[in-house]
């Protein structure tokens, strides 16, 4: 098969180093964690990559949230619509801000989650539903709580807010206070942005965090990469197609910096004291970090939005720290101004915590503080593995390149939190009092055992020995479901104090959202969070149909990951050839992409049971052409059920290079063995792809 490539552009030199800080809790509450409202809020059988965030949806949601206040029993309160996500079956996921009175209600996020006629089926509301205090009238003086404020934080040139009246969801109840933001530049030369909670009652300081975390490492320099750049000979500029771009701070601790330019196109040299050098690694972990949220989650960025993210290096004199501070990274040059802390983990680890704000919004402190801090470490871990680089072999190890311990260790360990010497393996109700970075251990084991399972393996020549808090064995479903079902819990079913039972909950959940009620993946993550000590959910995976129907044996290889193993028809199609990228995995069925006249076909016969109740069967389509017509169908596929055309497709099928999930009602088959089969059929020339994916029975 002739596939048609795509090359790749010219690029610079990558240097590495890692990130290992946190990053903005906005709205950050303590207390007690979210409860997850009991029952699943969206279809069995259903990813989460084409679930997106509607802004048309939020505007209508938005119109019509005086009327949800009422409808949720929130009567006088006002209901600001942060976000909602889509799903494909219409159903959707409402996430709101709440004020009362007037007053902001800090911690008072919660998500409603309704049908696709509008129907609310479930909530998930943060510390609780009730958001009254018990006055409305302060005690307390704002020149008060100005002054706690200016006293909590450590900065020079400190400025405060004179601080707002807010309501504060604490965990003994709402409480009336004052929220004061104090910025100023930390002895370091670390920008700060203090948010303090002040009792409007007492003057006692109630809570506080940072909008600005940053990491500590040195950084170290390896491998040549591809790099993303516009502009054209003479003038190009290191921003890519996104517009994410990079710019050179010259050892300044403000403003944006001059975005980096180039005349051929080729940038830096790997040495350290090229200023380009620096500016590669954090542009190419810049755009490695869109990329893997855009293609394999479906995320348009941080805000979700396609807005770009700024890169600044070269931050301050000998600084040793790299921060997310809300809008963008920022890159100090480390140890005597040669050392930049600029590897892709970076990236990946401090623009997830951007990710987390504009999401659930997790708290830096309890529970919420480690769920915080793993998400981050999972996904900077996953955007390691997206990337591929052979000079940073993908592992479950963070920091392993850093040396910040002295003796070549690395600074955490997924499969074996504890190892070093700090973080835990498994959950305790003291688990919150922790630093987040050490009560993330659970959670950074739970991805390890959801992803490889248990026990001692060799997994890209890393040696690992993964434990169970409950001494179980674990099977592992890859890293790449179990990246899909924690992007889906944190963006669907988490809030701002979520605790580690809430996030069993909600992975139970989005992994019936995702795979189906009584699927191999969920009984494996909810096993994965039992084998951490996690809280036992009243949530459960449930089960399939199952049982009774036809002769023949379920579907098998949806996924084609093994291959042509249970698909019959044309020899070639089912390849893990990188001209398309798979849905998941590498392997996927590839129809047409071949200029030339021809036609393929594959197919699989499976049995429907007698006892389904809404048998179903979805795949994944990623469609592309070379066709220039707008009127002409000159390449066409079929998907058909025992030769029962059931999706049609052509060179003028929409939308165009992105994934769309497709249903297939099977409930006329019940208790008989139906024969799937893909087709295609090209012209003479001009190829049109299609690329099916991840094929499930949902029974």
């Amino acid at each position: 098969m002739n596939r048609l490539k795509s090359g790749l552009a010219t690029g610079g030199l990558l240097a590495l180093a890692l990130a290992i800080s946190p990053a903005i809790p906005a709205g950050a509450a303590t207390g007690a964690a979210a409860g997850a409202a009991s029952g699943g809020a969206a279809a069995a059988g259903r990813d989460s990559s084409p679930a997106h965030e509607s802004q048309s949806l939020k505007a209508t949601e938005q119109s019509r949230a005086a009327a949800s206040a009422n409808a949720l029993g929130l009567p006088g309160e006002t209901l600001t619509v942060k976000s909602v996500i889509a799903d494909p079956d219409g159903s959707t996921h409402v996430r709101y801000e709440r004020s009362i009175n007037g007053l902001r209600v800090v911690g008072g996020d919660f998500v409603s989650h309704k049908d696709a006629s509008g129907k609310v089926k479930s909530v998930t509301w943060n510390v609780r539903k009730d958001a009254t205090p018990a006055s409305f009238t302060p005690k307390v003086s704002r020149a008060t709580a100005q002054s706690a404020g200016l006293a909590a934080s450590k900065a020079k040139n400190e400025k405060a807010s004179p601080g707002e009246l807010v309501v504060f969801q604490a965990a003994t109840g709402p409480k009336l206070a004052y929220e004061v933001v104090t910025e100023g530049i930390k002895a370091d030369q670390t920008p700060t942005r203090l948010h303090t909670i002040v009792d409007a009652d007492t003057g006692k300081t109630l809570t506080s965090w940072d909008d600005v975390k940053e990491g500590t490492g040195n950084g170290i320099f390896v491998g040549s990469v591809s790099l993303a750049t516009s502009g054209s000979s003479g003038a190009y500029k290191l921003q890519d197609s996104h517009g994410n771009y990079t710019t050179d701070l010259n050892q300044a601790t403000s403003g944006t910096g001059t975005t980096f330019t180039d005349a051929d196109d080729v940038w830096g040299t790997g040495s350290q004291s090229n200023r380009q050098s620096a500016a590669v690694d954090a542009h190419y972990g810049a755009g490695k970090t869109y990329d893997y949220y855009n293609t394999q989650l479906g995320r348009a960025g941080i805000w979700n939005n396609g807005t770009v993210a700024r890169s600044r290096v070269h931050y301050g004199q000998n600084y040793q720290n790299a921060f997310w501070d809300g809008t963008q990274m920022t890159y100090g040059d480390g140890a005597n101004n040669a050392a930049p802390l600029v590897e892709i983990d970076v990236a990946g680890h401090e623009m997830s915590h951007g990710v987390t704000e504009n999401t659930a919004g997790l708290a830096y402190s309890g529970d919420a503080g480690g769920l915080n801090e793993s998400t981050s470490d999972i996904f900077g871990t996953a955007v390691e593995w997206y990337a591929n680089n052979p000079n940073d072999t993908p592992d479950y190890l963070i920091g392993e390149k850093l040396n910040l311990n002295g003796n070549g260790t690395p600074l955490r360990y997924m499969d074996k939190p504890s190892k070093d010497g700090a973080s835990k393996d498994c959950w305790s109700s003291s688990l919150g009092s922790l630093d987040p970075h050490y009560s993330s251990g659970p959670l950074n084991h739970w991805y390890y055992l959801a992803s490889e399972g248990s026990g001692a393996k060799t997994v890209n020549g890393v040696s690992y020995n993964s434990p169970t808090c409950d001494g179980s064995t674990v099977t592992g479903i890859g890293h790449v479901k179990a990246e899909k079902i924690w992007y889906r819990t944190l963006s669907t079913y988490l809030t701002s104090s979520s605790n580690y039972a809430a996030a069993r909950t909600g992975v139970i959940k989005a992994a019936k959202d995702l795979y189906g009620a009584g699927s191999a993946e969920c009984t494996a993550v909810d096993k994965a969070m039992g084998a951490i000590a996690a809280p036992a959910s009243t949530e459960t995976c449930g089960t399939s149909g199952g049982g009774g129907g036809g002769t023949g044996a379920a579907l098998t290889n949806g996924g084609f990951e093994s291959g042509q193993t249970g698909w019959t028809g044309t020899s070639g199609p089912i390849t893990n050839n990188t001209g398309r990228p798979a849905h998941s995995g590498s392997w996927k069925l590839w129809l047409g992409g071949n200029g030339a006249s021809g036609s393929e076909s594959v197919s699989q016969t499976f049995a429907v049971p007698s006892t389904a109740t809404s048998p179903t069967l979805t795949y994944w389509i990623r469609i592309d052409t070379s066709e220039t017509s707008t009127t002409s169908a000159y390449d066409t596929a079929t998907v058909s059920i025992n030769g029962v055309t059931k999706h049609s497709y052509s060179n003028l099928s929409t939308p165009k290079a992105t994934w769309s999930q497709k249903t297939i009602d099977l409930t006329a088959y019940k208790g008989t063995n139906v024969t799937l089969k893909f087709a295609d059929t090209e012209d003479s020339s001009l190829q049109t792809s299609w690329v099916v994916d991840d094929v499930s029975t949902n029974f």
